[in-house]
């Protein structure tokens, strides 16, 4: 899942107004942000495959130390730990982060082949094969992602002509990219355009959504 996870920030902001939109998309991304740096550094692998399913070009065939059970139960306690008692020091924000961080893992379980261990490589692996039809992959993320935006705006109030339709713009946006994920073909086959690509993109939405949302209230 790609865009679909920013629909668990959105959703997540209505509970917790003071934790920060930014942080939350970066949040429930986050285990791919450490993901692809590893899979450079050779420590978790995935293998460039055109077609591999209808919605992706890319077989993930080592990752316990990210997307294993047992990795996002640790990735979400250091979350909480982390804004609990050392960034913003509340309790409720650190939950709402650690959440974050956690619905990743459980939307991936969705859309993924079987390809989440629960605790390492030789444990059993978890994935319902959504990924295997692009149209469902699709329709599913965009009315996450629609449902999220909608939780997201009644729950707050724009303070300026941005805050008005920007967030509703991004979202917009975010679903184009995602056509082009789901549907679009293979672009090369380079590993490290695939891995910087994508933290790219993780980054630069994050801060967007950081940014509209300082435009509401």
């Amino acid at each position: 899942m790609y865009v679909g996870h920013y629909a668990a920030s959105l959703a997540l902001k209505r509970f917790e107004k003071r934790a920060s939109l930014g942080v939350l998309f970066l949040a429930v991304q986050f285990v791919d942000i450490v993901f692809f740096p590893l899979v450079l550094l050779g420590i978790e692998r995935l293998n460039i495959v055109e077609n591999f399913t209808q919605s992706t070009h890319f077989e993930l065939e080592y990752m316990p130390y990210t997307h294993s059970l047992l990795a996002f139960l640790i990735w979400s306690g250091l979350a909480y730990a982390l804004f609990r008692w050392v960034i913003v020091k509340s309790h409720s924000v650190a939950v709402v982060v650690a959440l974050a961080v956690m619905s990743h893992w459980l939307l991936d379980v969705i859309v993924h082949t079987p390809d989440l261990p629960i605790w390492n490589d030789a444990s059993p692996k978890l994935g319902l094969g959504l990924w295997n039809n692009a149209i469902a992959t699709y329709a599913l993320e965009a009315a996450l992602l629609l449902a999220g935006l909608w939780l997201y705006l009644r729950s707050t109030s724009a303070s300026t002509r941005t805050g008005k339709y920007g967030m509703t713009i991004f979202v917009l946006a975010l679903l184009l990219v995602n056509i082009a994920n789901i549907f679009g073909p293979l672009q090369g086959d380079s590993t490290v355009v695939l891995a910087s690509t994508a933290v790219a993109s993780y980054l630069l939405f994050a801060a967007a959504a950081f940014w509209l949302d300082t435009k509401r209230s």
